[in-house]
């Protein structure tokens, strides 16, 4: 067994005792499911920039575009440079990361829609992004991150952790030495991947690739994995699902009976009337490319992006 993948997350998830009133915000998908297969890296900006606990409660104010972090009670403790500042070194020291999860609403992890508060008292129409989460994502746009409360979602959980494990494999290439082969290797496997949550962008990358002997490697692959891992951030839907399914089952067509295929489709159709979960017709299509071995399948990433005991497929 490998070294499982290292996730960044807020420390609250994990239950440690940071919050501003001494408290937690203990997530058990995080503490007790996700710390079986990922190696949990916890951090608390507030308490790293020097907050002690308890403390006084900070909040977003000012444009949301553009706000401070400073005290509730206190407004002249502004502690927003602290925290951007601790963000951007965070974000270049955690260089081993493949993911990250924040805590939701919280005015320095926050993913979405943070409250930031106007003169008046009252929040803006605009959320915005928590300043330390603002600043780690500007130094690593290309890393996944989620915030805790979206992954109670099976469909955000799903594509969360695929490109989490997408992330991972690119590293590697990196690791192993980058070539124009390995990119096309990697390209390649994660080719109906990358058409089922992105149709356009397979048509766009794919047409990219036929060019890559015309590009400058070293800058062509920074910006192929960018392009790639914000079409993967796009989730898949029951009918980009189902049509990668129909191309898979496309590879059986000569080696499997009548019936097997009539089984095949009408569990591709169940799946895409939302009768049975994805993990059904993916289930039927292995067992019948261990029957009949496909090179090129046997290598895509679509078919397993992620460990079975995650049973990430079974509710979407």
């Amino acid at each position: 067994m490998g070294v499982p993948l290292k996730l960044g997350i807020s420390a609250c998830l994990l239950g440690e005792p940071v919050r501003f009133n001494g408290g937690h915000k203990e997530s058990r998908l995080c503490s007790h499911t996700l710390s079986e297969h990922f190696q949990l890296v916890p951090v608390c900006p507030e308490v790293a920039i020097g907050l002690g606990t308890p403390r006084e409660a900070i909040r977003l104010v000012g444009a949301p575009e553009a706000p401070r972090a400073v005290g509730t009670r206190n407004p002249d403790c502004d502690v927003s440079d602290a925290l951007l500042g601790y963000g951007a070194l965070m974000a270049n020291k955690m260089n081993d990361l493949c993911g990250y999860i924040f805590m939701q609403k919280s005015p320095s992890c926050g993913l979405h829609r943070v409250k930031v508060y106007q003169a008046n008292g009252y929040p803006a129409d605009a959320g915005s992004r928590g300043l330390y989460a603002r600043a780690f994502c500007e130094h690593r746009p290309d890393l996944p991150v989620e915030e805790e409360g979206r992954l109670n979602d099976p469909v955000l959980r799903e594509n969360f952790l695929a490109r989490v494990y997408a992330y991972a494999d690119w590293q590697q290439v990196l690791a192993n030495g980058l070539t124009r082969a390995a990119l096309t290797d990697f390209h390649a496997r994660h080719k109906y991947q990358l058409l089922a949550h992105h149709p356009e962008q397979y048509k766009a990358l794919g047409r990219q690739l036929g060019d890559l002997g015309e590009h400058d490697l070293q800058a062509f692959a920074p910006r192929y994995f960018s392009q790639l891992m914000r079409a993967l951030s796009k989730c898949a839907t029951r009918g980009t699902h189902s049509n990668v399914l129909q191309h898979l089952a496309g590879y059986l067509k000569r080696v499997i009976g009548r019936e097997e295929k009539h089984e095949l489709g009408l569990l591709i159709e169940q799946y895409r009337s939302g009768i049975v979960p994805l993990v059904v017709p993916i289930t039927l299509l292995k067992h019948y490319f261990r029957r009949h071995p496909d090179r090129y399948i046997a290598e895509q990433v679509y078919l397993q992006p992620h460990p079975e005991t995650l049973s990430l497929r079974n509710s979407i």
